[in-house]
């Protein structure tokens, strides 16, 4: 396995592409035929433009395209997948000579691992999960240590000293988000009440439902929370459009920095900051490997202290409160405080 560089945090700016839509919900980068060779790119539910998680991996796309050449082929997942439809679409993608090709999402970690065996001389690579295979490369994140900040913002800026998260499904990875944020927001300030709900318990929906996520904010807003944090893809703008009809409420993005894209433009002057994760750094360090004939494999962790995490400072609105922050990052990067994963 190659030792990977330093992680830089990548630029927020989204080249601006244009893309065919077909009715499998594909799409692609490409002005040749399928056979090109490039990245293979498969999105979990929501696409490239949810404005979150998938179009994080985009930009990585994105860059490859600019900075080497790369061209890709996009396609998407819909709700409520088997195992085969994903396994279908990965393995479309190494037989049309796509090298590397990259499931974003923990959904595609068993069909990652079945597909890359067929195909050996294919690298694969699996964002938010841990694959087996010797030409597998697993990216994960410190989601947690990301919403450990998002706390500290969140228990800084509340008036009422109440707080809410909301995930889009109950699990392992979304409960990292959670654990990170309520400890974040108990250290910073104890008597803070922090209110934790998920839009569903096992069924990847919660991730391209933008009206559940909405509703759940407004209840949360009503009853008198001030700042809620969501982690949920899609759906989070529904979220994110609850607070930014009330006044004095803040919302926190995730994944990509929310504030900055257009799509969310209307909803900006809410959005107090995001947890950023650098999803298309590692994409882009994945085709470079590649592209190089030294392609990664194995797992990676891309940690706050790597630049792999972050919380953002766009818009300035939490600019009065940077240097508690940078604290708590520093505190967490020297490893004086553990952040916990598990709530």
């Amino acid at each position: 396995m190659r030792r990977v560089s330093t992680i830089t945090v990548a630029g927020i700016a989204t080249a601006a592409l244009a893309f065919t839509l077909t009715a499998c919900g594909e799409s692609s980068t490409e002005s040749g035929g399928s056979k090109e060779k490039g990245l293979g790119l498969a999105f979990d539910v929501g696409g490239r433009d949810d404005h979150s998680f998938n179009e994080s991996a985009a930009r990585g796309a994105d860059k490859a395209e600019k900075e080497l050449g790369v061209k890709a082929r996009l396609m998407t997942a819909k709700n409520g997948e088997t195992e085969a439809e994903r396994e279908q679409r990965l393995n479309s993608l190494a037989e049309a000579g796509y090298n590397p090709v990259i499931g974003v999402g923990f959904n595609y970690q068993k069909s990652i691992e079945k597909v890359a065996k067929d195909h050996p001389d294919t690298t694969f690579g699996v964002v938010d999960s841990v694959a087996s295979g010797k030409n597998v490369a697993s990216m994960t994140f410190g989601e947690h240590e990301g919403s450990y900040l998002a706390g500290v913002a969140a228990a800084l800026k509340s008036k009422t000293h109440k707080v809410g998260f909301i995930g889009g499904v109950n699990n392992a990875l979304i409960q990292k988000f959670q654990a990170g944020f309520e400890q974040g927001v108990k250290d910073t300030d104890p008597k803070a009440q922090v209110t934790s709900q998920y839009l569903y318990p096992n069924n990847d929906k919660g991730f391209n439902d933008p009206a559940a996520a909405k509703d759940k904010a407004k209840g949360m807003l009503d009853s008198g929370i001030d700042v809620i944090y969501t982690a949920a893809g899609l759906s989070g703008n529904g979220s994110i459009e609850a607070v930014a009809g009330q006044k004095d409420a803040w919302a926190i993005g995730v994944d990509s920095d929310q504030y900055q894209l257009p799509g969310l433009a209307k909803y900006k002057d809410h959005i107090l900051t995001s947890v950023v994760k650098n999803v298309d750094v590692a994409v882009f360090d994945l085709v470079k490997s590649v592209k190089d004939k030294k392609p990664i494999t194995g797992p990676k962790t891309y940690l706050l202290k790597d630049g792999g995490v972050s919380l953002v400072t766009s818009g300035g609105f939490i600019d009065d409160i940077k240097d508690k922050v940078e604290a708590a990052k520093k505190k967490i990067a020297d490893g004086q405080v553990k952040v916990k994963d598990k709530p």
